[in-house]
């Protein structure tokens, strides 16, 4: 499971191009020669999801072992490019933990954004390194996760218990 970019743009209701805000994005696992491309292509892709993305809804793209998936609040929108593997409910959780965490730290400011915004934004490259493990996004995942875990060592024990008790029968 792996994320390759988080990005918040703003959704122009006129129908224009949206707007970057801030991107993050981790190329780590293409070839050097290929990074600037992918770059383009995950913005390229980005607008044109976030377009078509109607205010208040949530929908995820597919193309091959990738899933982009988008959240616009309100014209704010969230996307996030992830492997096929990481799980859906998860990933909107994130979308939403950085809508919010924008909001927190910018407010209203980005209704007057005209123009592609180069300016860094810390909080999202940590997004990204932290919720590469789904169960950071959702706490539901990560409970359903440690108890799936505890059913197993569950298991393990009874079975250890019942080898134990054959071995006393026997002897």
């Amino acid at each position: 499971m792996k994320i390759t970019a988080l990005m918040v743009l703003k959704c122009n209701l006129e129908g224009s191009d949206p707007v970057n805000l801030a991107n993050a994005s981790d190329m780590s696992h293409f070839g050097y020669f290929q990074r600037s491309s992918v770059k383009e292509f995950i913005v390229f892709v980005g607008r044109t999801v976030a377009k078509r993305n109607p205010p208040g809804q949530r929908q995820f793209v597919q193309h091959e072992a990738y899933k982009v998936h988008s959240y616009n609040r309100n014209g704010l929108c969230a996307l996030g490019f992830m492997d096929d593997h990481y799980p859906v409910r998860s990933a909107f959780s994130l979308l939403n933990q950085v809508l919010d965490e924008y909001l927190r730290s910018f407010g209203e400011s980005w209704k007057t954004v005209q123009s592609d915004n180069a300016q860094p934004w810390p909080y999202l490259n940590e997004a990204l390194a932290k919720f590469q493990d789904p169960a950071e996004a959702d706490k539901l995942f990560k409970i359903q996760r440690e108890l799936d875990e505890t059913k197993i060592l569950h298991k393990t024990i009874d079975s250890v218990l019942e080898r134990g008790t054959r071995e006393h029968v026997i002897s």
